[in-house]
């Protein structure tokens, strides 16, 4: 429970406008954060004391039976707090950052219109920045092309795809990790095909999101302890079923492209027989702590990120956060 001290704070801290002006654009919280930063238990400590709903912001948890390796909250959390933008897509079907936006979208509009609180939460900084930002509307896909890019990546090894990117649209590739092969063949697809630069065709013709007021809150937690958290998340999906989840999803879709995400290609390893159990679960931390640094990068180019310096879980964060509504005139269930 909210201590009587942070209730005191919360009503004092709300400001003489906010009691009386009329605020008719409804307000959207976006939780941000490294992977283990604990965004999942703020974001349900947050639904006990807020008329909230939680829309999904992870690439990985809009398929279904990728339970395990997503880190997806689990069934009880889900029955705590009405969840969106989980398990809306088989693996073997794509889904791209502009179904999200969509999706997502009409799922924020759906529960502002019922007087909730959307509250975005997850560490997918592309699907964010779709959300938010809006796609370009660029080429469509064309399999002939990006069959061509894949083989010309397995020909000619590492790295090849990122230099090529760097030569035609140096800043796309800035953006992208050279080891990121879809990312790579998209932006090659979409440059080759508009005959452009993939980056000049993101400033145009976006679609920001409108009719929310949005608050971004980020989680930066010390980075020993995010450490220390993101090793143990990746030796417990293993110890919790990863291989068999794996194996199940390989067995009905086959090895298809969402079985590339941290942890499953690890888990996809061992099934091969080219890693053991122990190697993969290092690699698998390994993949986790890159990835973790990879997201603060991207979300230290957010927008008035109010920025709090540890993790979700803990009571200060709640307090800190709640205080921070307040002064949106936003206060919790008395």
């Amino acid at each position: 429970m909210v201590s009587g001290r942070v209730v005191a704070a919360l009503v004092d801290s709300r400001q003489p406008e906010v009691q009386t002006e009329i605020q008719p654009t409804p307000l959207a919280v976006l939780l941000l954060g490294p992977t283990a930063s604990g965004k999942t238990a703020l974001a349900l400590a947050l639904a006990r004391h807020l008329p909230v709903e939680i829309v999904s912001c992870d690439s990985v948890a809009v398929y279904r039976g990728m339970e395990i390796g997503s880190a997806k909250p689990t069934a009880a959390e889900r029955a705590l707090v009405r969840h969106h933008l989980l398990d809306v897509s088989d693996p073997n079907c794509d889904f791209s950052a502009g179904d999200y936006a969509r999706q997502a979208r009409a799922a924020m509009r759906s529960i502002a219109a019922r007087g909730v609180i959307p509250l975005i939460t997850g560490g997918t900084g592309l699907y964010l920045r779709a959300l938010t930002q809006g796609l370009f509307s660029g080429p469509q896909r064309n399999a002939e092309l990006r069959e061509r890019l894949g083989a010309s990546h397995a020909g000619r090894g590492a790295g090849w795809l990122h230099r090529l990117l760097a030569r035609l649209d140096s800043a796309a590739a800035g953006r992208i990790h050279p080891n990121d092969t879809p990312k790579l063949i998209r932006a090659l697809e979409v440059t080759l095909a508009a005959r452009r630069p993939m980056t000049q065709l993101l400033a145009e013709g976006r679609e920001a999101l409108t009719g929310f007021r949005l608050l971004r809150i980020g989680l930066n937690p010390p980075r020993p302890q995010l450490y220390a958290r993101i090793n143990q998340r990746a030796a417990r999906m293993f110890a919790e079923g990863l291989l068999a989840e794996t194996r199940a999803l390989v067995d009905r879709f086959g090895p298809v492209r969402p079985l590339d995400a941290l942890g499953y290609r690890q888990a996809m390893a061992v099934l091969r027989g080219t890693l053991s159990e122990a190697a993969a679960i290092a690699a698998a931390q390994q993949g986790h702590r890159n990835y973790a640094k990879r997201q603060m990068t991207w979300f230290r180019r957010e927008p008035e990120v109010h920025w709090i310096a540890d993790f979700g879980d803990s009571p200060t964060t709640l307090e800190t956060v709640l205080v921070l509504l307040a002064r949106y005139g936003i206060l919790p269930y008395r």
